[in-house]
C-alpha cells in the first residue's frame, strides 16, 4: 500500500534534493526498503512519508526523512561495522541501519519507548538490533568499542563517554548545542585530539537524564 508513495519520497525528498541530494545508494535503498509508517501511530500513518517530523509520544519525536537519510550518509556505514544508536525513539533509524551493518545497538532513555521499538524491529525482522532502555550518555560500554555513533537526541556537549567508546577511526555523527542553536557535528576518533566538522544547523529534542529511565539500564530481546 504504502511502496509507491515511500519510492517518491526517495526520489523527491533525498536523491532529488535540490541543494545535498542524498547519493549513497545503500542509503537509498534502505531508505526504500524500511516501512516508515510502521513507526509512527497509526493516526500519523498518512504523514509517514512527508518532509517532517512527526510526534511518536512522550514528548519525542521521529526525524524527517531527509535527515535520517543524511546522518546514515555522513556516517558512512559499512557491512561489518558495529553501530551505536543513542535515541531509539520509535526505533526507524535503528531499522535503515539493521540492513546496512553488522550489529545494531540502541539506548532509548524513555523505557516505553524502548520496549515497543524492540517488538516493532523484532517484528520487521531486524534480529542484528539489540535495544536498552537507559541514559545515553552512558553509551554501552559493554559492548564497546564501536566503529561508529550515531545520536539522535542533542546534548550542549559531546559527551565524553561516547567518545571513549569509539574505536581508532571511527565515526561519530550528533546533533549538539541548545535548543534554538544546533549544529550537526561529524567527529572522527584519532589519536590524541577528535577530528571534526560541521554538517548543518538542525533541530532536534535535547539529549536528558533520569527522568523515565530504570536505575538498571534494560535490555530487550528482539
Amino acid at each position: 500500500m504504502f511502496a509507491g508513495v515511500r519510492q517518491r519520497m526517495v526520489q523527491e525528498q533525498l536523491a532529488g534534493d535540490p541543494e545535498r541530494p542524498i547519493r549513497n545508494s545503500a542509503v537509498l535503498a534502505a531508505m526504500t526498503r524500511v516501512p516508515r509508517h510502521e513507526f509512527v501511530p497509526a493516526s500519523q500513518h498518512a504523514e509517514a512519508y512527508m518532509a517532517w517530523p512527526l510526534p511518536i509520544g512522550f514528548g519525542q519525536t521521529i526525524s524527517q526523512p531527509y535527515i535520517v537519510a543524511l546522518m546514515t550518509e555522513e556516517l558512512d556505514p559499512q557491512p561489518t561495522d558495529r553501530v551505536l544508536e543513542i535515541g531509539t525513539g520509535s526505533g526507524y533509524q535503528a531499522a535503515v541501519l539493521s540492513g546496512l551493518v553488522a550489529a545494531v545497538f540502541t539506548v532509548e532513555i524513555v523505557e516505553p519507548l524502548a520496549r515497543d521499538a524492540a517488538a516493532r524491529l523484532g517484528r520487521l525482522g531486524c534480529r542484528n538490533v539489540q535495544v536498552r532502555a537507559g541514559d545515553g550518555h552512558e553509551g554501552w560500554p559493554e559492548a564497546a568499542p564501536f566503529d561508529a555513533i550515531i545520536v539522535t537526541c542533542a546534548p550542549e556537549s559531546v559527551p565524553p563517554q561516547l567518545l571513549a567508546q569509539l574505536r581508532d577511526g571511527g565515526r561519530l555523527i550528533i546533533p549538539v548545542g541548545p535548543l534554538g542553536d544546533q549544529e550537526l557535528r561529524l567527529l572522527e576518533q584519532r589519536p590524541g585530539r577528535p577530528g571534526q566538522r560541521a554538517v548543518l544547523p538542525v533541530r532536534f529534542v535535547p539529549m536528558t537524564r533520569g527522568a523515565g529511565r530504570s536505575a538498571v539500564p534494560a535490555t530487550f530481546n528482539l
